[in-house]
């Protein structure tokens, strides 16, 4: 399962994008802005709980997250960051680098972030179930 996340309108205080599932639309995306300098290490432009992960592409794995409590998908592996999370989350201020899901897209916010996650897991949850690897390609 490749999962693609497109980011589509980058503001100085959040990114909103749309995620889609092997090329169809699943949900639309919301992280901190976008620092990232290509070719700059991450230290030179990260801020802490306050950056988008770098573009690339990344496994996705379910684990148990120790901050809430509960599986849920993680993006391992990602250059200079530890812990991000797909989760849900309606604003800039519910994410610290990971990405929130949700079914509405407003101007600096989403909605319905619960219904899209939960959607979203079920069919990541599943494909791994499988066996059949997942991936998460943010451009």
């Amino acid at each position: 399962m490749k999962l693609l996340v497109e980011r589509l309108q980058k503001d100085a205080d959040v990114t909103i994008g749309s995620l889609s599932i092997d090329g169809s639309f699943e949900c639309w995306t919301l992280e901190d802005p976008v620092r990232e300098i290509p070719g700059v290490p991450v230290e030179k432009w990260k801020i802490k709980g306050e950056t988008a992960i770098p573009v690339g592409t990344y496994g996705v794995i379910v684990t148990m997250s120790a901050r809430f409590g509960h599986l849920l998908p993680e993006v391992p592996k990602v250059p200079g960051f530890a812990g991000i999370r797909i989760h849900p989350g309606n604003t800039a201020a519910n994410t610290e680098g990971c990405l929130l899901v949700g079914e509405d897209r407003h101007a600096k916010s989403l909605g319905n972030s619960r219904k899209a996650f939960d959607k979203l897991f079920a069919k990541i949850r599943y494909a791994l179930a499988r066996n059949e690897a997942v991936t998460i390609e943010y451009v």
